[in-house]
C-alpha cells in the first residue's frame, strides 16, 4: 500500500474548502516514520468567525429540512464513506499508526453508525398530554437545541467525530468540528462524504488550530448552544466547566482506566480472546481498553502465561505493512509516557514478563508489555496508561476485585469474564461503570448507549440517548378562542 499522496488538509468553512485567512499550516507527520508527510491549516479568530456564521446559517437550512429528507441525506454520505473507506483508512494509517485493517474497520463501522442515527432521527416523538381544561390542547415539541461546536480526538479520528456527528444532524442541528491537528485528513474524509451528498452549506464545518484558543472561542460564542468534548478528564473538566459558564449543553466523554475481572470459574480461553485481544488494538489508545487485569490467585498464572504468548505473536511495524498487528504510538509524548510508567512499574515491584521497551530507533513503536504482579500504588493501575501495557494482579475473592474495580474515580468501561449467574448479578449491582462487557469483548454498537459515570464523564454518545442532549423540549398549551 503507497506512503505517498497524503493531501494537505484545509478548513470546511460554508461548504468550501480553504486555507486559513492567515496562510499559516502546522505539520502532520507519520507516526512510523516520525517523519512530514503533509500540512494542516491553521485557524484564527478570523476563520472561527467566518464558521461560526456559517453554522449559524446552516442550522437554519437544516433544521427546516423534514426528518425523513434528512435521513436519506445521511444515508447517501454513509454511502459514499463506504465507497471512499479504502482510501480514508489510508489516510488514516499514514496519519495515525493503526493498522490498516484496524483503520478499514473503523471507517466501515462510522457508515453503520451514520445509518442508525439516521433512521432514529425520524423517531424524535413529542407528545399530547390530556389536559385538565377540556377547550384546551396540550403539546410537548421536540427541537434541534441549535448549532454544535465538537472536539474530538487523534486515537480514532472518525469514530470519535461520527458519533458525535451523526446524533447532531439526526435532530436537525449544525455542526462546528475542531478535529485532531495530528490526525486531520481522514475526519476531512468523513465531513467531504456529507457534503458531497448534499447537505445545506453550514451545516458541517471543520477547523483545526490552537485547542485551548479554538475551544475558548466557541463555547463562549453565542452561536453554539451545545459543546461535546471526547478526551483526557483534566481537559474535560476545564470545558465543562467554561460549558456550564456560559449555560452550555454539554456531553462529556472522558478518560477510562477499565478493569478485567476474571473469576475463578472463568473460562480462560474466552478471557484471553476478549480481553485479551482487545488491550493490543490501536496500540492500546482506546478509551475502553481493557487496563486493569484482576485475575483470581488460582487462575493468574496461567493468564499471565497465555497473555504473554499472545503478546509476543503480534507483529510491530508500520500499519501499512502486510502482517501488522501492533502499529506505532500516535506520537512521541506517548513513547515518553510508555517508558515512564514502565520505570515506576520497576520501581515498585512489578515484574515485567515481556515488552516493557521501544522497538527500533525510528517512529514511535513500543513493544507490547505485559506486567505481573503489579503492587495497587503503582502509577500503571492509577492513571491510565494509553498504550499497549497490561498491568495484571491477583485477587482472592470477588467482593475484592469489585472494591479493587470501583477503587478509582474512573468509571467509563468494565469487563468480567465468570459462568456464575450469581457473579453476574453482583458485578452488575455494585460495578461503577457506563458499560459492562460480560464473557465477550466491547461492542459499542450505535444502539447501545455509550458513556461513563464519575470522572469518566456525563451523557450518551449511542442509542437514544445521545438524541436528548441535541433536543430542546418545549411545551405548548393552546386555549380554544
Amino acid at each position: 500500500m503507497s506512503t505517498s499522496m497524503y493531501p494537505d488538509t484545509l478548513l470546511l468553512i460554508d461548504n468550501e474548502w480553504c486555507a486559513a485567512a492567515s496562510g499559516k499550516t502546522l505539520d502532520v507527520l507519520n507516526p512510523a516514520s516520525g517523519l512530514p508527510i503533509g500540512k494542516v491549516a491553521h485557524a484564527g479568530t478570523a476563520d472561527l468567525d467566518r464558521a461560526l456564521a456559517a453554522a449559524q446559517r446552516g442550522f437554519e437550512a437544516w433544521r427546516k429540512v423534514p426528518a425523513n429528507e434528512r435521513a436519506a441525506i445521511m444515508r447517501r454520505a454513509a454511502a459514499l464513506v463506504r465507497e471512499r473507506a479504502t482510501e480514508i483508512a489510508r489516510l488514516m494509517t499514514l496519519e495515525q499508526g493503526k493498522p490498516f485493517k484496524e483503520a478499514c474497520m473503523e471507517v466501515v463501522f462510522s457508515a453503520d453508525i451514520i445509518e442508525w442515527f439516521a433512521d432514529e432521527g425520524r423517531r424524535v416523538y413529542g407528545r399530547l398530554v390530556p389536559p385538565r381544561i377540556p377547550a384546551a390542547q396540550q403539546l410537548v415539541v421536540k427541537e434541534p437545541v441549535g448549532p454544535v461546536a465538537a472536539f474530538t480526538p487523534w486515537n480514532f479520528p472518525v469514530n470519535q467525530v461520527v458519533r458525535k456527528l451523526a446524533a447532531a444532524l439526526a435532530c436537525g442541528c449544525s455542526f462546528l468540528v475542531k478535529a485532531p491537528e495530528e490526525t486531520p485528513a481522514s475526519p476531512a474524509g468523513l465531513l467531504k462524504a456529507f457534503v458531497d451528498a448534499g447537505v445545506p452549506p453550514g451545516t458541517v464545518g471543520l477547523v483545526f488550530g490552537d485547542p485551548a484558543e479554538i475551544s475558548s472561542y466557541l463555547i463562549a460564542h453565542p452561536v453554539i448552544r451545545k459543546v461535546t468534548f471526547t478526551g483526557s478528564t483534566p481537559v474535560g473538566k476545564q470545558l465543562a466547566a467554561l460549558a456550564g459558564t456560559h449555560m452550555k449543553r454539554a456531553t462529556m466523554e472522558l478518560g477510562g482506566h477499565a478493569p478485567v475481572i476474571i473469576a475463578e470459574d472463568a473460562d480462560l480461553g474466552v478471557a484471553l480472546r476478549s480481553a485479551g485481544g482487545a488491550k493490543f488494538m490501536n496500540a492500546g489508545q482506546v478509551c475502553i481498553s481493557p487496563t486493569r487485569f484482576l485475575v483470581h490467585n488460582s487462575l493468574r498464572e496461567a493468564f499471565t502465561a497465555a497473555l504473554v504468548k499472545h503478546a509476543e505473536s503480534l507483529q510491530v511495524g508500520d500499519g501499512l505493512a502486510e502482517g501488522t498487528t501492533l502499529g506505532p504510538l500516535a506520537n512521541a509524548r506517548r513513547l515518553s509516557a510508555m517508558a515512564s510508567m514502565i520505570d515506576n512499574a520497576r520501581a515498585a515491584g512489578a515484574r515485567v514478563a515481556t515488552g516493557g521497551e521501544r522497538v527500533g530507533r525510528e517512529g514511535n513503536f513500543f513493544a507490547p508489555t505485559v506486567l505481573a504482579d503489579v503492587p495497587i500504588h503503582a502509577d500503571v493501575f492509577n492513571a491510565e496508561p494509553f498504550g499497549p501495557i497490561a498491568a495484571i494482579r491477583g485477587f482472592d475473592t470477588l467482593e475484592e476485585a469489585i472494591a479493587e474495580a470501583n477503587r478509582l474515580p474512573y468509571g467509563l468501561a468494565g469487563y468480567a469474564f465468570t459462568q456464575s449467574i450469581r457473579n453476574v448479578r453482583m458485578l452488575t449491582q455494585q460495578l461503577e461503570v457506563g458499560m459492562l462487557w460480560v464473557n465477550q469483548p466491547s461492542t459499542p454498537w450505535p444502539e447501545l448507549p455509550f458513556g461513563g459515570v464519575k470522572d469518566s464523564g456525563y451523557g450518551s454518545e449511542g442509542g437514544p440517548e445521545a438524541l436528548e442532549s441535541y433536543l430542546a423540549t418545549k411545551t405548548v398549551s393552546v386555549m380554544a378562542a
